[in-house]
């Protein structure tokens, strides 16, 4: 049977939907921000950001992840040098184990298509996991 459902506001047993992240595969945070100007647009899930360094940020989960295997998935507009490519950031180009991927917080870096770190103006980062 087919149907559809519209709620303003999902509970579990464990209180609001919005603050628990009781589901999983779905998005447990997203954020629109401008990393240059470390200004918060929209988001969701998202107490904080930080400029770490040039090209690299810090997102901070108001509501911690169930456990550190979710995915990031991140885009910018307005980085020089060539192609963007977002990553969690590991220190080194393209390689290395993830500098900060815990349950509180991600950190992100932009790198231009010549591997430098470089500051991106939108960014849009999306999380999904358990």
């Amino acid at each position: 049977m087919a149907g559809t459902i519209v709620a303003n506001t999902i509970n579990t047993d464990t209180g609001l939907f919005s603050t628990n992240n009781a589901y999983s595969g779905i998005h447990k945070a997203w954020i629109n921000f401008n990393s240059s100007t470390n200004t918060i647009n929209a988001s969701f899930n998202v107490s904080s950001i930080t400029l770490v360094s040039t090209g690299v940020t810090k997102i901070t989960f108001t509501t911690a992840m169930a456990d550190t295997n979710y995915t990031v998935t991140a885009m910018g507009i307005g980085g020089g040098g060539g192609a963007c490519i977002w990553g969690v950031d590991s220190g080194t180009a393209y390689t290395g184990t993830p500098t900060v991927m815990t349950t509180t917080q991600v950190q992100l870096s932009s790198r231009n298509d010549a591997g430098s770190v470089t500051q991106m103006g939108l960014t849009m980062v999306q999380v999904v996991g358990n």
